[in-house]
């Protein structure tokens, strides 16, 4: 690692970070689910022998997957709150562990009540199936919607997910709005839980009416605006370091889309070959006047065809979203982690974060180092520090454990961490931090695997 000269900007008092609202979201999320079991309680009578058992079990775990339906979409639905304060990843990571207890929850209510009024009608499990499937009203349309979550919740497996390119499993998930709406009507006409009670009834579709609403302002509305208001174009595209490139974009009136260092769009490029799918790139430098800028590694066929890109070309462009802002900052002072192409938002962090700020950068060898005459020429700038961590002339790799952090960034603990790279390397970076003292709502990090 090189070391430079102690910063000459005076460190800056850290204002007091913005509560999350992570928390307040979390208790009313399980509030609403506390809410669905004391709707079954309060309807369920006294349970006699295994059918009912059955039967009442799988009520309560349709009324869950219910509801679990609306959060998962919800959650999705890209709320700003939940995008730019609690963070694009973190509500990623929610909508994961969503997705996997509604897909439980849905096939446990499926066996369960089909068991249930097997045994209540003293019919073979599949004889009752086909009798469900084809004599109840609405089931034709809910079992294709049910079919198709299951095959999202395959699509989404991790074995399966690395096997299939990020356009397929998208578009898959795509359908779950689909599946949601042929099974919604399902849960009213035959869950006995909204019989005769209007109330409920009524609760039940403001929930959905209203995770609709925010689908289709957040996700159809707001964007269609942004980019008829903003008008998007490609302006330029250079290289940056082998494989990494620059794509500069020009648009109208870009001061009111407020983006913010660290934050990222999710890009969609009007070409032939790239049209069909969006991508996460953050911003690699503040925005200025009517220029933003991305920085882009060729790591897929989405990204490796920004490199193709040409002036003029039309962007439609989601957001700004993600929460790696100053916003989180606790401390006067701070340290950036890069590796690879997270050093994106974290160019533009470097330039923007107030007070005493330090900049860690590893790559594999000087000639992977993107934007790196920038970042030497902001630290000049304003007198900040910048620390590499290369590999040797035999391919050894740096030594980057808590003692190391230690020695080169002093009074480690008391610095804000802002971490971005490969999933391998920020787990990695994260335990050193830990062991080096640093506490963890003082490491800020951002992700975009899901």
């Amino acid at each position: 690692m090189s070391t430079l000269q102690p910063p000459r900007t005076a460190p800056s008092v850290a204002p007091p970070a913005r509560p999350s609202p992570a928390g307040p979201l979390l208790a009313a999320l399980w509030a609403g689910a506390a809410a669905v079991v004391a709707l079954w309680w309060h309807d369920t009578g006294s349970v006699v022998g295994a059918a009912g058992w059955l039967t009442g079990a799988g009520r309560i775990a349709g009324l869950l997957s219910g509801y679990a339906c609306a959060v998962l979409v919800g959650l999705m639905a890209r709320v700003p709150l939940l995008e730019r304060r609690i963070g694009s990843d973190r509500v990623a990571r929610w909508h994961a562990m969503a997705g996997r207890y509604t897909i439980c929850l849905l096939v446990a209510h499926v066996v369960l009540i089909l068991a249930g009024y097997a045994a209540q009608d003293g019919q073979s499990l599949l004889r009752e199936t086909l009798t469900v499937v084809t004599d109840y009203p609405e089931m034709l349309r809910t079992t294709l919607g049910t079919v198709i979550l299951l095959a999202v919740g395959v699509t989404s497996m991790r074995a399966v997910r690395r096997r299939t390119s990020h356009e397929f499993w998208y578009y898959v998930h795509l359908l779950t709005y689909a599946a949601v709406f042929l099974a919604f009507s399902h849960q009213l006409v035959l869950g006995n839980d909204f019989n005769g009670h209007p109330v409920a009834t009524a609760a039940w579709y403001a929930l959905y009416l209203g995770v609709a609403g925010l689908v289709l302002w957040f996700r159809v509305l707001v964007p269609v605006r942004l980019n008829l208001r903003h008008r998007l174009r490609v302006e330029s595209v250079q290289p940056e370091a082998p494989g990494v490139y620059s794509v500069v974009v020009r648009g109208r009136r870009l001061g009111e889309l407020d983006a913010r260092a660290g934050q990222f769009f999710r890009w969609r490029f009007l070409t032939r070959e790239l049209a069909w799918t969006s991508s996460p790139y953050s911003l690699s430098a503040p925005p200025r006047g009517d220029l933003m800028r991305i920085t882009v590694k060729a790591l897929g066929t989405h990204s490796a065809g920004v490199a193709l890109l040409r002036p003029g070309t039309r962007v439609w462009a989601e957001g700004p979203y993600g929460a790696l802002t100053a916003d989180r900052r606790t401390s006067p002072r701070s340290l950036l982690i890069a590796a690879g192409v997270g050093i994106t938002p974290l160019r533009a962090l470097f330039e923007t974060l107030p007070g005493e700020v330090t900049l860690l950068y590893r790559a594999h060898g000087a000639e992977d180092l993107a934007l790196g005459g920038e970042l030497e020429a902001v630290a000049a700038w304003r007198g900040a520090r910048v620390l590499y961590a290369l590999n040797g002339p035999h391919g050894e790799r740096p030594r980057l454990d808590a003692e190391s952090l230690r020695s080169a960034v002093p009074g480690l603990h008391a610095h804000d961490v802002y971490l971005c790279g490969p999933p391998g390397f920020a787990r990695d970076m994260y335990a050193a931090l830990r062991a080096a003292g640093v506490p963890d709502r003082r490491i800020h990090h951002e992700s975009f695997e899901l």
